[in-house]
This record gives structure tokens, C-alpha cells and sequence, in this order.
């Protein structure tokens, strides 16, 4: 639903902004082929998707759905989990996401060392010991713990 949900914001996009003619990409071969009317649609879930993006297409003077392995696009999972996720008055308005391009990728994992020199897991695991919390526990950090 959520791969549904973004090219529905994409077309939707693309028909605010006079756009005729669209290529649209996309790493969901299920959906690809659906829309293309080469594979059945029987999940009644999903099935009004479907039925409005078929819609949306009609208004386009030339569209064509080209399918694109997910592994040569990293970034179509992350936009679809996106879009279904934003909310806003204008149902046909996303704010825009700057992405940038690195030539390698970046890795970071910042820790912070604990105060008193003990591990992480250091009250779990007394607290399963022991069934003791530390000293200081608000009840907060005792009902998460």
C-alpha cells in the first residue's frame, strides 16, 4: 500500500505541476505490473490504489511504468514508507526532501560512555539478577527497565 500511496502523490505532483508526458520509475514489480494490466489485482486492500491510479494516468497525454530493481534503487522503499507517513491540509502538497549523493557510503555510530563506567546493560541485567533497580530510578525508568 505505501508503494501505491507514493506514486499516487507522484502522479497527483505531476498533475498539479501541466505535467503530459511521465516516466515513472519504480522498484515494486507488483505494482508495475498491475497498473500495466499484466498481473490480476485480488487483495481487496489494495485493489481502490489500483483503481485510482489508474484513474490518475488518464489524464497524462503519455505515461510509461518502467520497473527498476530495488538494488539499483535504494531510495524508492524509503520515499514510498515516506509519503505514506506525511500528513498535510493539501492532500496533493509534499514538502520536497533534499537528498544528497556521496560517492561511498558513510557510516556512523556515536556512544556515549556511560557515568559510571558500567556497561549499558549493566541495570538490566541486575535488574534480572537480582530483581533490584538502581538507586536513583525515577518510576519512569523503573517501568522501562
Amino acid at each position: 500500500m505505501a508503494e501505491y500511496e507514493a506514486c499516487i502523490l507522484g502522479l497527483r505532483l505531476a498533475i498539479d505541476m501541466n505535467v503530459q508526458k511521465l516516466l515513472v520509475i519504480g522498484d515494486s514489480d507488483l505494482l508495475v505490473h498491475q497498473v500495466l494490466r499484466e498481473w490480476a489485482t485480488k487483495n481487496t486492500k489494495i485493489l481502490p490504489y489500483l483503481h485510482c491510479v489508474q484513474e490518475l494516468i488518464k489524464r497524462f497525454t503519455k505515461i510509461e511504468f518502467k520497473h527498476v530493481p530495488r538494488i539499483q534503487n535504494e531510495f524508492a522503499d524509503v520515499f514510498a514508507t515516506l509519503s505514506s507517513m506525511i500528513q498535510h491540509l493539501d492532500k496533493n502538497f509534499i514538502d520536497p526532501i533534499p537528498i544528497g549523493i556521496h560517492e561511498q557510503s558513510a557510516y556512523y555510530a556515536h556512544v556515549e560512555e556511560e557515568i559510571d563506567g558500567n556497561p549499558w546493560f549493566h541495570d538490566i541485567k541486575k535488574y534480572l539478577e537480582k530483581g533490584e533497580y538502581p538507586e536513583a530510578a525515577t518510576h519512569t525508568q523503573k517501568h522501562t527497565l
